[in-house]
């Protein structure tokens, strides 16, 4: 699982900080809000690529290949950021009220989403 972990702003001074979260080419940004308890994606997509970034809140978060391999689990903390590729099941589960942001790669009008993603229950 590739998990970039407590992002720190890389300019600061007088006014505030700014950091970059990535430099890849994203077709939408998502807000995304979880209550405690709540478990979100058990999915995965064909096409689509995401990136999530965690604002506030905790998460244990699930990923599993499609074809084979081992499902792995971490504990997502705010500032910490992971990345859900095409064909790996992902799924999260929210120990606190969680806010995060999905950087996706792929359009995410309704239509396309659900030609993108297939349900799988992981977790």
């Amino acid at each position: 699982m590739k998990i970039i972990r407590n992002i720190k702003p890389e300019f600061i001074d007088g006014r505030g900080g700014i950091t970059r979260l990535l430099d890849s080419p994203i077709q939408s940004i998502l807000l995304i809000t979880c209550k405690a308890g709540s478990i979100r994606s058990n999915h995965y997509h064909k096409k689509d690529s995401h990136w999530c970034y965690i604002l506030s809140g905790k998460a244990e978060w699930y990923q599993k290949p499609v074809e084979g391999g081992e499902m792995e689990m971490e504990i997502l903390n705010a500032g910490d950021m992971v990345y859900d590729p095409p064909n790996v099941i992902h799924a999260g589960k929210f120990l606190e009220d969680t806010v995060e942001l999905a950087f996706c790669t792929q359009p995410r009008n309704q239509e396309n989403y659900e030609k993108d993603t297939i349900r799988v229950k992981l977790i």
